[in-house]
C-alpha cells in the first residue's frame, strides 16, 4: 500500500480510529483488478482491447447540440403518416370527438414508452441490440427483432420516397401532367384514353404514367424503369445522409425537419383563401360523439400513436444514446410528443382545407353536368316546364337552386326517377369520400392542386415536403439498424452503410415491377404492426418488471437529477403493458377477421377491385411476420440453455481509472458498500448503469452475494462492466 494511503498513515498513528472502512477506501487510488492478481475471471489482460472499450464508452459521437438532437427525433417521429394517415382517421372515426381518445392514448401509453425509449438509449448509450442485451440478456432478441422489422418498412417506405421524387420532378411543367387527359389517335381520329375517360386525369396518371400497374399481384409485369432509377436516388439519398453517421444525418436534419413545417403553414395560408375551404375544415372538426364509443376507433387511435412516435423501430434508441448523460430526457420526450401531435392537427387542418376547395370544385361540376341532363330533359319533353321553379336560371345555376329543383323531380317523378339518372350534388358527400395514404397524396391532393394559381410551384413544394418527411423518417430507421449493428460487431461505419442502401436497394426492386404497389400494401398492412406491438410489450416488461421499475426509477433520478413522477411508475409497470397487451389482441383479432387482400386496379374497368391474396403470396405475408418475430424466442432459448454465453458466466471485476461503478437503489443507509467510489467525486460518471446478471424476476437485488453449483461467483459491490452480452 503506498506510504502516503490515509490506510498507512493511521497504522502508524496513536489517534483513536474512528473512520470507517468506506472513508478509507473512498480515498484510495482505482485499481484495475483486471491487471492485477485479484483478477478472478481467468481472464488475460488485453491491453489493446481494454483500451478499445474505454475509447468506445468516452469517445462516441455526440450531437452538436440539443436543437440538432431534437430535429433529429421530430424528423424521425413526424412522418408520411402524420399527412396522409392522422386526416383520414380523423375524418373515418368521428371527426374532432377522434382527438380525445388519440390524446387519452397518447397520455397513458405513447409518452410514457416513448420517455422510456429516451432514457434507455441515453442511459446505456448503445442502439437496441446493445440495449436489450445488457438489460435482460435473455430478451436480448428485441433488438434484433427491431432491426428486422426497421429493414422491412425501410424497403418499402424509401419506394415512397421514390414516388414523391417522380411527381417532384413531372411538378417543373405548365400544365401539370396530371391536369388533363391524354389524347390518343384511333386512325385518323383523335380521341380520349378510354382508362383516363372513366376514371380522372389524376387516377390514370397515377396508375398508368407513374406505376404502370397491373391487374394482380400475379401478374409481375417485368420492372418499371422510371421507378427504378427513382428509388436509386432515393436510396442514394438515404446513404449520403447517413454514412457519417449523426456528424452528417444531423446537418440533414436541419432542413428535413424544418421544411415541411413551412410547406404546411404556407399551404395553411393559401388553403384559408380558397373558396370551400371553411366547408371542409367545418367537416372535418364537427365532432361524432357516438363514434367514441366504439372500441375500432380507439383501437385504430393506439395504432396511430404508438406508429407516429416510433416505438419499436430502434430510431428512438439509436439517436438517444448520443445523448451526454445529464440530458432531460423526459423534457424530450413530452416536447416532442406533442410536436408530433400539433403537427398531425396541422397537417389535418391543410389537407381539409384543400379537399374542402375540391369537395367544392367537383361538387359545382357536378350541377353543370345534371344541368344539363335537365335541359336535355327538358327539350325533349321527359320533364315538364312546369317542375322548374321560376327563379331557377340554368346559366348561373347554384347548388342551392339545383337541389331544391332535384327534390322537386324526384317527388313528382317518384316511380320513373331512377331512370332519369340524376345525382343528388351534395356537397357533404363529396367531403365524406374518405382518402388515405397514396390515394390522398397522389390523386386527390394533386388534382386538388390542378385547380390552384400557379399550381406547379404548389406542387413542387408539396413534394419536396414528402421527401423530406419521408427522409426524416429514413434516416431513423435506417440508424435503428445501422447503431445497434455497428455498436455490437464494431464495423465499419461507411463500409456497412454503403453495403446496406445497396442491398435494400437490390431487394427493393420487387416493389418497383409493374406489380409492386401490391407488396408495398402487403408490407405496410403486414410486416410490422404485430411483430413491433410484440417488440414494446417486451421492452415494457424488460425494464419494468425484470429490471425493476424502482431501479430504473432510481437510475433516472441520479441521471436526470430529478425523480420522474409517480405516473410513470404506475404506466410502466401496469398501464401500458396492459393496454399494448389489449391492442395486440384487438390487432390478431382484426387480422382473422379481415380476409388478407388488397385493392387492384383493373385497367379494362378502370376501377379498383378486392382481392384476396393467392397461397404463394399469403406464404411471404406470413413468412413476414414470422422472421420479424423469430429473433425473440430463439434468442431466449439460445441463453436459457446456455447454448450461446449470455455473459453472465464469468465474474468481471474491471475497474477503470478514475471511474467505479456504485448502486444505491437498493442499499440500507448504514451499509458502507455504498461509498465505494472514485477518487474524485466529481468524475463524470460512467455512461452505463450498472449491470446486473439476469436471476428472474424473483431477484431483489443486483448486489446480493450469490454462489452456484458451477462455480459462478457473486460480489458484494457492482463493478464496471460492458453493456453487451457475448454472443
Amino acid at each position: 500500500m503506498p506510504k502516503n494511503s490515509k490506510v498507512t498513515q493511521r497504522e502508524h498513528s496513536s489517534e483513536h480510529v474512528t473512520e470507517s472502512v468506506a472513508d478509507l477506501l473512498a480515498h484510495e487510488e482505482p485499481v484495475d483488478y483486471k491487471r492485477s492478481v485479484l483478477n478472478v475471471t481467468g481472464d488475460t489482460w488485453d491491453k489493446q482491447k481494454d483500451g478499445e472499450e474505454e475509447l468506445d464508452a468516452e469517445n462516441r459521437p455526440a450531437w452538436n447540440s440539443k436543437l440538432q438532437y431534437i430535429l433529429a427525433q421530430i424528423g424521425y417521429s413526424v412522418g408520411l403518416g402524420n399527412v396522409w394517415r392522422f386526416p383520414y382517421l380523423c375524418q373515418k372515426n368521428g371527426g374532432g370527438a377522434y382527438l380525445v381518445p388519440y390524446l387519452v392514448l397518447l397520455v397513458i401509453i405513447g409518452l410514457p414508452l416513448f420517455f422510456l425509449e429516451l432514457a434507455v438509449g441515453q442511459r446505456i448509450r448503445r442502439g437496441s441490440i446493445g440495449v436489450w442485451n445488457y438489460i435482460c440478456p435473455r430478451l436480448g432478441g428485441i433488438g434484433y427483432a427491431s432491426c428486422l422489422v426497421c429493414f422491412f418498412v425501410g424497403l418499402y417506405y424509401n419506394v415512397i420516397i421514390g414516388w414523391s421524387i417522380f411527381y417532384f420532378f413531372k411538378s417543373f411543367q405548365y400544365p401539370l401532367p396530371w391536369s388533363e387527359c391524354p389524347i390518343v389517335k384511333n386512325g385518323s381520329v383523335a380521341v380520349v384514353e378510354t382508362e383516363c375517360e372513366k376514371s380522372s386525369a389524376t387516377t390514370y396518371f397515377w396508375y398508368r404514367e407513374t406505376l404502370d400497374i397491373s391487374n394482380s399481384i400475379s401478374e409481375s409485369g417485368g420492372l418499371n424503369w422510371k421507378m427504378s432509377l427513382c428509388l436509386l436516388v432515393a436510396w442514394s439519398l438515404v446513404g449520403l445522409a447517413m454514412i457519417k453517421g449523426i456528424q452528417s444525418s444531423g446537418k440533414v436534419m436541419y432542413f428535413s425537419s424544418l421544411f415541411p413545417y413551412v410547406v404546411l403553414v404556407c399551404f395553411l395560408v393559401r388553403g384559408l383563401l380558397l373558396r370551400g375551404a371553411v366547408d371542409g375544415i367545418m367537416h372535418m372538426f364537427t365532432p361524432k360523439l357516438d363514434k367514441m364509443l366504439d372500441p375500432q376507433v380507439w383501437r385504430e387511435a393506439a395504432t396511430q400513436v404508438f406508429f407516429a412516435l416510433g416505438l419499436g423501430f430502434g430510431g428512438v434508441i439509436a439517436f438517444s444514446s448520443y445523448n451526454k448523460q445529464d440530458n432531460n430526457c423526459h423534457f424530450d420526450a413530452t416536447l416532442v410528443s406533442f410536436i408530433n401531435f400539433f403537427t398531425s392537427v396541422l397537417a389535418t387542418l391543410v389537407v381539409f382545407a384543400v379537399l374542402g376547395f375540391k369537395a367544392n370544385i367537383m361538387n359545382e361540376k357536378c350541377v353543370v353536368e345534371n344541368a344539363e341532363k335537365i335541359l336535355g330533359y327538358l327539350n325533349t319533353n321527359v320533364l315538364s316546364h312546369d317542375l322548374i321553379p321560376p327563379h331557377v336560371n340554368f346559366s348561373h345555376l347554384t347548388a342551392k337552386d339545383y337541389n331544391e329543383m332535384y327534390r322537386v323531380i324526384m317527388t313528382v317523378k317518384e316511380g320513373h326517377f331512377k331512370e332519369l339518372g340524376l345525382d343528388a350534388c351534395l356537397l357533404e358527400d363529396e367531403l365524406n369520400k374518405s382518402v388515405q395514404g397514396t390515394g390522398l397524396a397522389f390523386i386527390a391532393f394533386t388534382e386538388a392542386m390542378t385547380h390552384f394559381p400557379a399550381s406547379p410551384f404548389w406542387s413542387v413544394m408539396f413534394f419536396l415536403m414528402l421527401i423530406n418527411l419521408g427522409l426524416g423518417s429514413m434516416i431513423g430507421t435506417m440508424s435503428g439498424i445501422t447503431t445497434p449493428i455497428i455498436d455490437t460487431f464494431k464495423v465499419r461505419k461507411e463500409v456497412f452503410t454503403v453495403g446496406s442502401c445497396i442491398f435494400a436497394f437490390l431487394v427493393g426492386l420487387i416493389f418497383v415491377q409493374r406489380s409492386g404497389n401490391y407488396f408495398v400494401t402487403m408490407f405496410d398492412d403486414y410486416s410490422a404492426t404485430l411483430p413491433l406491438t410484440v417488440v414494446v410489450i417486451l421492452e415494457n416488461i424488460a425494464v419494468a418488471w425484470i429490471y425493476g421499475t424502482n431501479k430504473f426509477m432510481q437510475e433516472l433520478t441520479e441521471m436526470l437529477g430529478f425523480r420522474p413522477y409517480q405516473f410513470y411508475y404506475y404506466t410502466w409497470k401496469y398501464v401500458s403493458p396492459i393496454c399494448m397487451a389489449v391492442l395486440m389482441t384487438a390487432s390478431i383479432i382484426q387480422l382473422g377477421v379481415s380476409p388478407p387482400g388488397y385493392s387492384a386496379w383493373i385497367r379494362e374497368e378502370a376501377a379498383e377491385k378486392f382481392l384476396f391474396y393467392p397461397s404463394w403470396a399469403m406464404a411471404i405475408l406470413i413468412s413476414l411476420i414470422i422472421l420479424a418475430s423469430l429473433p425473440l424466442p430463439l434468442v431466449f432459448v439460445l441463453r436459457q440453455f446456455h447454448l450461446v454465453s449470455d455473459g453472465s458466466n464469468a465474474l468481471s471485476v474491471t475497474y477503470k481509472k478514475g471511474r467505479m461503478m456504485k448502486d444505491i437503489s437498493n442499499l440500507e443507509d448504514n451499509d458502507e458498500t455504498r461509498f465505494i467510489l472514485s477518487k474524485v467525486p466529481s468524475e463524470t460518471p460512467s455512461p452505463m448503469p450498472t449491470h446486473r446478471s439476469y436471476l428472474g424476476p424473483g431477484s431483489n437485488s443486483p448486489m446480493e452475494m450469490s454462489s452456484a453449483p458451477n462455480g459462478r461467483y457473486g460480489s458484494g459491490y457492482l463493478l464496471d462492466s460492458t453493456p453487451e452480452s457475448e454472443l
